[in-house]
């Protein structure tokens, strides 16, 4: 087992709860390159790495999950934001663990990562399945011929827009922070291939007209 994180105490009582809980820390690191190299010298069945840190987690996730796919990935924060949670899981973590969690709970958790089970505290579970789910993907036509195909929460997040939210309002009807609208926005405006999110909401504004009988979901309370 494998512990990064760059705050000595919050390491050191996550090194007594897993040995408490059974595991035997091979290593440590404070950074995301000592994460990385301690990971490549030792080979560990888990890297628990804290989400940031001098280095980047996420990055030092990714790297040793393309060096290491054998080694399962397991990050533990205090951030729920979605663009790191989407991050971690992209770079390859099976888990994404938020440090107010019971402590005592930890060696269980692990335990059933190393099993191939994913571990994700219940309120994040949602939104990992709304963001990954095929059926929450909306193909719209362009303009210019094809389609580009948003994810459910891009086409959710427009859709609030066009109904006259702003992107505070936005961020507290989804539950996301304001800088996170800002991106799925700039994700749909590129995959739309217009020029700034007015743009993009005339086009679902025309998408919207071709289906009659289907009210925008944005607009229901």
């Amino acid at each position: 087992m494998l512990v990064a994180d760059d705050h000595l105490g919050l390491r050191t009582g996550t090194r007594i709860a897993l040995e408490d809980g059974g595991f035997t820390v091979c290593a440590e690191a404070a950074d995301g390159p000592g994460a990385v190299e301690a990971a490549l010298r030792e080979r560990p069945d888990v890297c628990l790495i804290d989400v940031v840190m001098p280095g980047g987690g996420i990055e030092a996730a990714a790297r040793i999950a393309a060096a290491l796919p054998d080694t399962a990935i397991v990050m533990l924060t205090v951030s729920d934001d979605e663009e790191h949670l989407f991050g971690a899981i992209r770079a390859g973590a099976s888990g994404y663990l938020l440090k107010d969690m019971d402590p005592d709970r930890l060696p269980a958790a692990l335990r059933g990562v190393l099993a191939g089970e994913a571990a994700f505290p219940r309120r994040l579970v949602t939104r990992v399945v709304e963001e990954f789910s095929e059926r929450q993907r909306r193909r719209v036509p362009l303009p210019a011929g094809g389609r580009a195909e948003l994810t459910g929460r891009e086409w959710e997040t427009l859709e609030l827009l066009r109904a006259g939210n702003t992107t505070s309002a936005t961020a507290r009807r989804l539950g996301i922070s304001e800088v996170t609208v800002r991106r799925h926005i700039s994700e749909a405006v590129r995959k739309l291939r217009v020029p700034d999110r007015r743009a993009a909401m005339e086009l679902l504004e025309e998408v919207r007209s071709r289906l009659p009988n289907r009210r925008p979901s944005a607009d229901a309370d």
